[in-house]
């Protein structure tokens, strides 16, 4: 019985100590979140504060009492901002589904087919993450000006349709399938491109969501390539968009009507991103494991 208390006691005594280290995990938690966070309160803020208020202020305030949404009016008015967005749905979608098409088949060839210089084609292959994007970026440009591309969904769509490091992290998931599974679909008489979706992509999906959600979100957001490639209003995408309200100001830059679009930009990537957040965490811890 006197244990008993005293071991009663013990308990009370502990669970009545501070846990300092959780207190100050949650509180750098904490100041982490409102640090990341607080750019999308100062765009959300800025996008309801009018043209004249926003320009009056000397010193940023951190609240604004006269809110307006003239500035969602202004950023579809002032521009086209409705074709922007169609344009960048077609561009994002097209670009995804192309590039998907074309990482799956690499990596597929690269972890299960065997052919002369296959490590060394992917060594060789893996060397082009080394080239500065500046270099590329001058590449595609030339070549797509010489093949009379500009101004087309084609040339705007054709250099992002691959990607080096997500063909590594497919081909690293597609190489963790036990190669058993393979030899008896070989006997049974599946062929291999049978074998990549019946089994292969089924078991690597969380990685493959992840990869287009990912694209997807570069798509969305690509800024220098639509800008170097288009000069045409018809294929403008919605980065133009904003660069186009910016310099559309009343006498200067309407930075409410832009930080409008932009929070109307933001808002798909947004919710795309809440509702798979739970794939694009699993996707990326299955590329971290071996075996």
């Amino acid at each position: 019985m006197e244990r008993t208390q005293k071991t009663a006691s013990a308990a009370r005594a502990a669970g009545k100590r501070v846990n300092l280290p959780g207190i100050l995990v949650g509180f750098f938690l904490t100041l982490w979140a409102l640090i990341v966070l607080f750019p999308f309160y100062w765009m959300i803020l800025t996008s309801v504060k009018s043209y004249g208020a926003y320009n009056a202020e000397y010193i940023p305030r951190f609240i604004t009492l006269s809110p307006t949404l003239q500035n969602y009016r202004d950023a579809f008015t002032a521009v086209s901002l409705g074709r922007y967005f169609l344009n960048t749905l077609i561009f994002t979608l097209v670009t995804t589904a192309l590039m998907l098409a074309v990482i799956t088949l690499a990596a597929f060839a690269f972890a299960r087919l065997r052919f002369r210089g296959r490590d060394l084609v992917f060594t060789l292959f893996l060397a082009l993450m080394m080239i500065p994007n500046e270099l590329v970026v001058i590449t595609n440009f030339v070549t797509i000006t010489d093949l009379g591309l500009r101004n087309t969904f084609t040339g705007l769509i054709l250099p992002s349709v691959t990607s080096v490091f997500y063909i590594y992290l497919l081909r690293e998931n597609f190489a963790q399938i036990p190669d058993d599974l393979y030899y008896a679909a070989k006997v049974d008489g599946t062929t291999d491109l049978r074998y990549l979706f019946r089994v292969m992509i089924p078991m690597c999906r969380p990685t493959l969501v992840t990869v287009a959600i990912l694209k997807i979100i570069e798509c969305w957001n690509s800024y220098v390539w639509p800008r170097l490639i288009t000069d045409d209003e018809r294929y403008y995408l919605v980065s133009n968009g904003i660069q186009e309200i910016r310099e559309n100001g009343f006498g200067r830059e309407n930075v409410p009507a832009m930080m409008a679009a932009v929070v109307v930009i933001s808002v798909p990537l947004i919710v795309l991103f809440l509702v798979f957040r739970r794939k694009v965490m699993e996707g990326v811890s299955r590329g971290g494991l071996k075996g």
